[in-house]
């Protein structure tokens, strides 16, 4: 029989064995307490570990010696701590520590020997009782959920095309998941036992896919049945963005986000001038609510929305804070140069420009009404508040112009965003005829014979995702991201298809090996292995017999493919941020049955990327395979690839990058690396050659391919990697591209323009370079190689240009003030002045239209003040279809030509212009914007 003071002596030892296991002895402790008892010890032991340096011994052995305790070394020890809880589990014995520490380190060994860690015996908390009530059943042995013995739950677990979610897991939802079984080959799985009560919840979890929560629905069924159908899992998808607002001291303002996702977001993180703002200060979910604002909450603010399957982040709102009394818009109009006609010469000036003025288009703080709303009812921005009449002194008669003389804060024009464009086939041209149009899961327009089209953008669209379905299947189903004009307009897109590649027929039996990429002298870059008995149909049923299968992949070593390029190549990371992806070619999977009825999966596919293909060495590294997402029209990453050798079709051992992959709901796939390289060109288009700031066209759509050069041959493209586009606003645009900061031929750009279906002229670089016409200076021109397609052959068009796309060098002046911006200087980009470096396109003969006396411009629809002289529509979209025509008389005539038989008259109400040219400036009945 072990005595009290033998068990408190046989705990000591116990504790020193324990304590030797991890290299170290604590000091004995100080007092036990046992079943509510204390005792103090036998004795007291002061020990330190020395590790031994014998050569022949173990490195890892530790033995004891004695150090004698020094008295006054209270003086350089902090106090204990407090207890630390009881290691025991309910009932059970444990123990419990408190520590201190030397406050003299460097003394350590004089003044520190004594103990710095002390320990004591406890019993656990006290057990408490199962406290579950069944209101059937009984509680089971870990008293975490009823149990009914005679009943049985019998489901099925499918994914969102219906085939059959195999190993998927079923845990039961209790004080900790408990795993109850997975679902077999056909998604089906039984759970005995489970009570039907109402509270039991299950969760069902499956690699990639949303975890799907279910409660066993309220019975008195021995056997009950449910299904359950996952949704892919993905990133939270921000589909309506802060809106720009204009507040006064003392007011205040709501700022929303909303985002989808599978599963939901269930997290808002707000961020103001790129600082989080602190979650238990401002109680915010998906809105943002500011009181009492002051001018330090000015500036920009944006939302991150989280979840399980990642984040996302909005575009940011800007929120401008004046003060009580301040205007909100600046009264003086901005300069606003137009041309006038060739015989009106301006001796001030001593030129044929006049200063019209304008007013500029932002946001402004008008009258609020009561309620803090995500968007406010009226909108105010600021606009033309007063113009008037000035004749200017031309040759032999006076032209009428009007002039802005005053700027104020107005109700905003509601605007009408349209996209209209020509979907043909990337090869010869050939119409996709009544094809389907869909914005998500909805249908929103379809294509005309001649592959026309037009689609109105619903208000608060940020990111316009719009998927092209062939309804005769000649095409592959194209997903696009089309950028538009959010300031109102239309947007003119020449969408291209890529022709579906003739089905090949294989045996599912056997294995398959489809190539992907056939250029001629040059090896295919990829191959997609089949193994036998992968196909299966989408109720989970093996598949056997022959298999149609139609593999069309989109080769980057082929230049004219890139247009083709299904939406932007961009991929959201971890933190919510959109990153691009440099191609290395992708690939659209059709797997049928014999007859061509019935859709195919397959599983345990292979993708063999060659090696020899990645030019790149670091992207070996960073490959991976991607499927698109033709909802939000971005791409998420399916798996990595793995490197082996093997000796595939050749003798000799080459390098190949494999994959694995499953082909089930998604059938667009891509081989990428994320490429952090990134820059932004400086574009801007012009009516005309003479390249004046109001001579800038908006709606034209800048369309940059990024190339990777042959080496030595920048002029000589070895492939492309990336296909982007942008529509010009009043200040231009910012067209992303890769670009290299080392080696400024690592990347090169290949640049295009079009408005409305027709492309615009680039500046020439032969027979030499002109800076000052291609707008930008030397040295950096040479740097950036800039050629027009021309410049080798006259013959060649003259609508694109090509540059090396060197990153500016922080340490050379010429090269910090554009045309090329890093990727963290897009807002400098942006907001770069007119005089800033940027390259030009423009319109030939541009120029040749008539005079315009109002200068309102249909890109910013504040500028119309209901005076009908104005054209209309704009003469920029070079589609003017009627003449203007003024006969003053009695009774004014007027006369619409362009349009047979269509003739409009009213009373003459207006004062009409002066001179003998005054019917040049006249014009047809024009409706105003909201009623055109």
């Amino acid at each position: 029989m072990i005595t009290t003071k033998g068990l408190i002596l046989l705990f000591l030892l116990l504790g020193a064995t324990s304590i030797l296991g991890q290299r170290l002895l604590r000091p004995a402790l100080s007092r036990i307490q046992i079943e509510q008892k204390t005792f103090s010890p036998l004795a007291t032991l002061s020990v330190e570990s020395v590790r031994s340096n014998s050569r022949w011994g173990d490195p890892g052995f530790t033995y004891i010696r004695r150090s004698p305790l020094v008295q006054d070394s209270k003086r350089y020890l902090s106090p204990w701590s407090k207890w630390s809880e009881c290691s025991g589990k309910c009932g059970q014995t444990g123990v419990q520590k408190r520590t201190r520490s030397c406050l003299a380190e460097r003394l350590w060994g004089v003044h520190c020997n004594e103990a710095t860690e002390e320990g004591r015996l406890c019993i656990g908390h006290v057990c408490s009782a199962c406290n579950i009530s069944c209101p059937m059943g009984r509680v089971n042995a870990d008293c975490d959920a009823c149990m009914c013995e005679d009943t049985t739950l019998h489901g099925k677990v499918s994914l969102e095309d219906g085939s059959p979610a195999a190993d998927a897991r079923v845990y039961l939802q209790a004080k900790k998941l408990k795993l109850l079984t997975m679902a077999d080959n056909r998604g089906m799985f039984r759970i005995p036992g489970v009570c039907p009560d109402g509270k039991n919840t299950l969760k069902i979890k499956k690699a990639k896919y949303a975890t799907s929560t279910v409660t066993i629905p309220e019975s008195t069924r021995r056997n009950l049945g449910i299904q359950v159908k996952l949704q892919r899992s993905g990133k939270p998808y921000v589909f309506r963005s802060p809106e720009d607002k204009a507040r006064r001291v003392g007011q205040s303002v709501s700022l929303c986000c909303e985002a989808l996702g599978s599963p939901s977001p269930d997290r808002y993180f707000w961020y103001h001038n790129g600082s989080l703002l602190d979650p238990s200060s401002y109680k915010y979910r998906n809105n943002l609510i500011l009181k009492n604002l002051n001018r330090d909450q000015a500036g920009e603010y944006f939302c991150k929305a989280s979840s399980a399957g990642g984040s996302a982040k909005s575009r940011p709102a800007k929120l401008s804070v004046i003060g009580r009394q301040e205007a909100p818009c600046d009264s003086k109009p901005q300069s606003h140069l137009i041309r006038l006609p060739h015989d009106c010469f301006q001796k001030a000036t001593n030129s044929l420009y006049y200063d019209v003025g304008k007013c500029p288009a932002k946001t402004c703080a008008g009258k609020l009404d009561k309620g803090l709303r995500c968007k406010d009812n009226i909108a105010y921005c600021c606009g033309v508040a007063k113009m008037e009449t000035r004749d200017i002194s031309c040759n032999g008669y006076t032209l009428p112009t009007k002039v802005v003389t005053q700027c104020g804060c107005k109700k905003c024009t509601e605007t009408k965003i349209t996209v209209r464009g020509r979907a043909t086939a990337a090869d010869n041209g050939e119409p996709l005829r009544f094809g389907h149009i869909y914005m998500g899961n909805k249908r929103v327009s379809m294509t005309g014979y001649k592959g026309t089209f037009s689609v109105h953008v619903p208000a608060d669209t940020e990111r316009l995702v719009l998927t092209f379905v062939d309804r005769l299947q000649k095409f592959v189903n194209t997903t696009k991201v089309l950028p538009f004009k959010e300031n109102g307009g239309a947007v003119f897109h020449e969408i291209k298809m890529l022709r579906k590649k003739p089905p090949v027929t294989l045996e599912s039996t056997e294995t398959n090996v489809i190539s992907l990429g056939e250029m001629e002298e040059d090896e295919p870059i990829a191959e997609l292995e089949i193994p036998p008995d992968a196909f299966y149909r989408k109720n989970g049923e093996a598949y056997r017999g022959k298999v149609k299968a139609s593999v069309t992949f989109l080769d980057p070593r082929n230049i004219s493919t890139a247009p083709v390029t299904p939406s932007d190549l961009n991929f959201v990371d971890e933190e919510g941020d959109v990153f691009p992806l440099r191609t290395y070619g992708m690939f659209s999977v059709d797997f049928t049955d014999e007859r061509g009825s019935e859709s195919l999966n397959a599983e345990a596919v292979k993708v063999h990327l060659d090696a020899a293909q990645v030019k790149v060495p670091e992207h070996l590294q960073e490959m991976k395979l991607w499927s698109l997402n033709p909802e939000t029209g971005l791409w998420e990453e399916e798996g990595d690839f793995n490197v082996e050798k093997s000796r595939r079709r050749r003798r000799e051992e080459r390098t190949f990058l494999v994959g694995n992959m499953e082909i089930k709901e998604r059938r667009l796939f891509n081989l990428d690396v994320p490429e952090s390289r990134r820059c932004y060109i400086k574009v801007r288009a012009y009516r005309s050659e003479r390249f004046l700031q109001s001579e800038q066209i908006q709606g034209v759509v800048i369309s940059v391919i990024n190339t990777e050069p042959e080496p030595g041959f920048s002029s000589n493209p070895r492939a492309w990697g990336r296909f982007d586009s942008v529509v010009t606003g009043p200040n231009g645009a910012c067209v992303p591209a890769f670009c290299d900061e080392q080696n400024p031929e690592a990347y090169a750009a290949y640049v295009l323009a079009s408005l409305g279906g027709e492309e615009l002229e680039a500046v020439a670089s032969a027979p030499k370079l002109n800076p000052n016409a291609i707008g930008v200076p030397q040295p950096y021109l040479n740097k950036l190689n800039y050629r027009r397609t021309d410049h080798e052959d006259s013959n060649v068009k003259k609508t694109a240009f090509s540059i090396n796309m060197a990153k500016p060098s922080p340490n050379s002046p010429e090269e910090s003030n554009g045309p090329i911006y890093a990727y963290e200087n897009q807002r400098e980009c942006e907001e770069a002045p007119h005089s800033a470096a940027h390259f030009r396109f423009y319109r030939i003969e541009g120029d040749r239209y008539d005079y315009n006396t109002v200068p309102f411009s249909e890109d910013d629809l504040m500028s119309w003040t209901d005076d009908y002289l104005a054209w209309w529509p704009k003469p920029m979209e070079f589609r003017a279809c009627f003449i203007k025509v003024k006969i003053n008389g009695p009774r004014e005539v007027e006369r619409v030509g362009g349009l047979p038989g269509v003739q409009v008259q009213r009373d003459a109400l207006r004062p009409r212009p002066r001179g003998p040219h005054a019917g040049e400036s006249g014009s047809p009945r024009q409706l105003p914007p909201g009623e055109r």
